[in-house]
């Protein structure tokens, strides 16, 4: 009799625990739950929402809300969440106010075609990932594959000692090296203008002749010749693995005294712009980018190399003088844009143009430009003599997508240090990222899926 009794009570307790069990559960599955997102894909009723931690959920959506790819939102559901199954929502709300780096691109960009495939390949890196992209590195002497795999360096930057004495094939070997050592592409990239500035064309083991300078091209053979100077020069970079021309000048100069006069087109404004939408027209349909350099223009400036360079123009006159050039090369859909670190007064007085937020403004909403702007290099004399702290941080705030260095890893700590204490937003980061990425999905460096 006393066990039947404990068995009755042991079913009781047993069947009060399974009540329980099913309140709570009840409970759990009624209670409303919120997840904020952005939609990363919307396939008739059926969206696919990314959070903050990178966690993908798909939701069936029976409301009559519009919803477009990279919206913010609020999705209100019951319930557990399924990383495999559609799930179900009660409610979904676009945050309007939510801001995002994606925020700041021309959704009609160059690169726009391949936003999508950058944003998953950005959602995929790690912090040091992303640092690694802002930085172009010249090649350093020795053990140049570590300093991919150690930084995951966005690319390299070769000069005439990369190519001294080496013959074609041994140029190639070494690049294919670099690649194959890197998990995401390298952007090659040299200073193949022509006449004073021909990292490549100088050996002689590489081309019958050096590359003639824009002014010679013009005077024998006009625009037609610097057509087809563009194109062949683009072929022989090509041949070598380089994917990056660090030219034209766009640069104004008309005297044969100025610093960059030699380096330039040397002719007026009108003509420059020419001269620069021919070379960019010129470049499309080959392998090989084109940077336009310097903005916003070196003028009748000294050399940034060798110390701090003080432009005082009036404001109109740069407008007037220099900017047509660059947005010729623009409106040419022109990829990349490279800044001096000539300190502009009448844009941003006391802070190099690589620096300036306002020179970056100029250039992103006056120009409309919505490719990548690379700073020169950041370890020339202007910028290491003038006691500017956190240079590579602050380029990246001012607008810089990519950072040509020599110092890699002072500029990899630099920008980590500033990211841990929020003196670099996040945002800001993934913003120059993202251009850099959608750069080498826009040039075809990533092989196809």
């Amino acid at each position: 009799m006393k066990n039947i009794k404990t068995y009755i009570l042991l079913f009781i307790i047993l069947i009060i625990i399974i009540i329980g069990l099913n309140i709570i559960k009840n409970s759990i599955n009624n209670k409303e739950h919120k997840l904020i997102g952005s939609i990363e894909k919307v396939d008739n009723n059926i969206i696919q929402v990314l959070t903050k931690d990178n966690i993908k959920y798909q939701f069936n959506n029976n409301t009559k809300i519009e919803i477009k790819k990279r919206d913010n939102v609020e999705i209100i559901y019951k319930g557990s969440l399924s990383k495999t199954d559609i799930n179900d929502m009660i409610k979904i709300s676009i945050l309007k106010t939510t801001s995002s780096f994606l925020d700041n691109i021309n959704q009609n960009g160059i690169f726009s075609a391949f936003y999508d495939l950058a944003q998953e390949k950005l959602n995929s890196l790690s912090l040091s990932e992303k640092i690694g992209q802002l930085l172009l590195v010249r090649v350093p002497d020795t053990d140049a594959t570590t300093v991919i795999k150690n930084y995951n360096i966005s690319g390299f930057v070769m000069f005439e000692k990369d190519f001294k004495d080496k013959t074609g094939a041994e140029i190639r070997n070494e690049i294919n090296e670099f690649q194959n050592n890197s998990s995401i592409p390298l952007l090659i990239a040299t200073d193949e203008e022509g006449g004073e500035v021909v990292r490549v064309s100088s050996n002689s083991k590489l081309i019958d002749y050096p590359f003639s300078s824009s002014q010679t091209l013009y005077k024998q053979g006009g625009f037609d010749l610097i057509k087809d100077d563009t194109i062949e020069k683009s072929k022989f970079l090509s041949s070598l693995g380089i994917n990056v021309n660090l030219a034209p000048v766009a640069d104004v100069s008309t005297t044969p005294t100025d610093y960059m006069y030699k380096r330039s087109f040397g002719q007026n404004t009108e003509l420059t712009s020419e001269y620069v939408e021919t070379v960019i027209n010129a470049s499309k349909g080959e392998d090989v980018s084109y940077v336009l350099k310097h903005f916003p223009g070196y003028g009748n400036n000294a050399d940034t190399h060798t110390g701090n360079v003080i432009d005082s123009r009036p404001y109109d006159d740069i407008i007037k003088n220099d900017i047509p050039p660059f947005k010729a090369g623009i409106e040419a859909m022109a990829e990349a844009v490279l800044v001096s670190h000539n300190i502009v007064t009448n844009i941003e007085a006391d802070i190099p143009a690589t620096l300036s937020k306002k020179v970056h403004d100029l250039l992103r909403n006056e120009l409309h430009f919505d490719g990548v702007i690379i700073s020169d290099d950041m370890d020339m004399t202007a910028i290491t003599n003038g006691n500017y702290q956190n240079v590579y941080s602050k380029a990246i705030d001012a607008g810089n997508d990519l950072l040509i260095v020599t110092n890699y890893e002072d500029a990899f700590n630099d920008i980590k240090n500033a990211i841990d204490n929020n003196t670099l937003s996040e945002d800001k980061l993934n913003l120059a990222v993202f251009r850099v990425l959608s750069w080498k999905y826009y040039k075809l460096l990533f092989p196809e899926k």
